[in-house]
């Protein structure tokens, strides 16, 4: 008797409009990302956000920094959500606050930045900040980055980049939005290498196994 193997389980960590958790919500009714969302955090109770999951069935969890007394409480009580639901990988998707990474969540834990790391990263560059500064550096290439998160900011092992070209009319906005089209194939598209189990990590650098290789 075939044994079915159990649904990779996935937690999203959102602040605002959600767009990058519906893009995962539409990626996995297309039958293109092979995961089930078992949970959705927010930081804030009016993250628009929060509708997607409510239209998708999905729970939901509130977690404000300001009911914590430090960084430290307010990253377990966001971990402690996640060890509850089972999750097998927690999935940064436009969450605006910093978590402190467990040991039992190093290398599962996913972010995604809208720009080239390690250019144009780090504290204070997100959204609009980063576009900009692309902008205003005269760059020629920008794009996404996915990668392990880690205990500062932008920093963890890059598991996918994605480049798009800077056009010389380009505005923060126009710019912005050539780089989230890049994101919604790039994001699902790890975490469903993540599920699948071909991702190694080596100290910074990741190795992304070929299909049939999963013995190694």
């Amino acid at each position: 008797m075939q044994t079915i193997a159990p649904p990779f389980r996935i937690a999203v960590l959102i602040s605002g409009g959600g767009t990058t958790l519906k893009n995962l919500i539409d990626k996995i009714r297309a039958g293109r990302l092979h995961v089930q969302i078992s949970l959705v955090i927010s930081s804030n109770f009016s993250a628009r956000g929060l509708q997607f999951a409510h239209d998708a069935g999905i729970p939901t969890a509130i977690v404000q920094a300001k009911c914590f007394g430090s960084q430290e409480e307010f990253s377990a009580a966001i971990l402690d959500h996640c060890r509850t639901a089972g999750v097998d990988l927690v999935v940064m998707a436009g969450f605006l606050k910093r978590v402190t990474i467990a040991d039992d969540f190093a290398n599962r834990v996913t972010n995604i930045h809208p720009g080239l790391v390690p250019a144009f990263c780090g504290h204070g560059y997100y959204g609009h900040h980063v576009h900009q500064a692309v902008l205003d550096y005269g760059a020629k290439l920008s794009g996404c980055t996915i990668h392990f998160a880690d205990n500062q900011y932008d920093h963890g092992p890059v598991i996918l980049q994605r480049a798009v070209p800077v056009l010389d009319d380009d505005t923060a906005e126009t710019l912005a939005a050539r780089v989230f089209e890049a994101e919604c194939e790039a994001y699902p598209e790890a975490i469903q290498l993540i599920a699948q189990g071909r991702v190694r990590v080596q100290g910074r650098k990741v190795r992304i196994l070929a299909e049939g290789m999963l013995s190694s």
